[in-house]
C-alpha cells in the first residue's frame, strides 16, 4: 500500500458559513456562528464537511442518487438492475473504494481510501479579517417589509484555507481513477457550494492544484 497526497488551497469567494453549534445565546450577539478552533479562536473547514460534500455531489453526478431511499450509496445497491452496465457498475465501485462503507457489505473493498483533514486559515490570510455578520431576515409577502432579523457569521471573501487530501492506494486499486474521482468532487463543489445557505449565495469557493498528487 501507498498513500498519496494532495494539497492546496481553498479561495472564498464569497461568504461562507460552516456551523459551530454554539449553544450559548447572548444578547445582542450573533445568533448563528461559524465553526473555530477552540485554542486559536480561528474559523476552520472541517474536513468532514469537505468530505461530505464530495461525496454527496459525486454521487448526484454519477446517477447514484434516488435508490438508496436518501442514504449513502452502499454495495448492496450494485445488485439493482441498473448496475448491469458495466461502465456504470465501475463508477459506483470505484466511489465505494474511494468513501468507504460500513457493516459486511465493506469486507469486499476493505479499508476507507480517503482520509480528508481539517482545512486552517492560510499564513498569508491571517492578517486579514476572519470573521463578519450578516444579516438574514423573511419578508412579509403581504406586507413587504422584514421580520425575524437574526445575524449569521460567516467567513469573508478573500480568505483561504489550506487543504490535505489523502488517499491509500492499495495493490487492487487503479490510482488514476480515485484521482479522477477527487477532482472532479472538488470542480463540483466549485460549481455548486459548501457550507450552509448556498441558495443565499454563500459557500462559492475555487481550488487551487487539483491533480499535482505526492507521495
Amino acid at each position: 500500500m501507498k498513500i498519496i497526497k494532495l494539497v492546496g488551497t481553498i479561495e472564498l469567494l464569497s461568504g461562507l458559513h460552516i456551523g459551530g453549534g454554539d449553544d450559548t445565546m447572548k444578547i445582542g450577539g450573533i445568533d448563528n456562528q461559524v465553526v473555530k478552533n477552540i485554542n486559536t479562536e480561528e474559523p476552520y473547514i472541517p474536513g468532514s464537511s469537505l468530505k461530505g460534500k464530495m461525496r454527496s455531489l459525486l454521487e448526484w453526478d454519477l446517477g447514484l442518487v434516488g435508490i438508496g431511499d436518501g442514504n449513502p450509496f452502499s454495495p448492496r445497491l450494485l445488485e439493482e438492475p441498473m448496475f448491469e452496465d458495466s461502465g456504470k457498475r465501475a463508477d459506483a465501485e470505484a466511489l465505494i473504494r474511494l468513501f468507504g462503507a460500513s457493516g459486511e457489505e465493506a469486507e469486499k473493498f476493505g479499508i476507507t481510501r480517503i482520509s480528508v483533514g481539517d482545512c486552517k486559515v492560510s499564513e498569508e490570510s491571517k492578517t486579514l479579517k476572519l470573521s463578519e455578520a450578516k444579516y438574514e431576515n423573511m419578508i412579509d409577502r403581504q406586507s413587504g417589509t422584514a421580520k425575524h432579523p437574526r445575524q449569521t457569521e460567516r467567513v469573508p471573501a478573500g480568505v483561504k484555507f489550506d487543504y490535505d487530501i489523502r488517499i491509500k492506494v492499495t495493490q487492487d486499486d487503479d490510482d488514476e481513477t480515485l484521482k479522477q474521482l477527487v477532482k472532479r468532487g472538488l470542480e463540483l463543489i466549485e460549481n455548486d457550494y459548501l457550507g450552509g445557505n448556498g441558495s443565499r449565495g454563500y459557500g462559492r469557493v475555487i481550488f487551487t492544484n487539483k491533480e499535482n498528487w505526492t507521495e
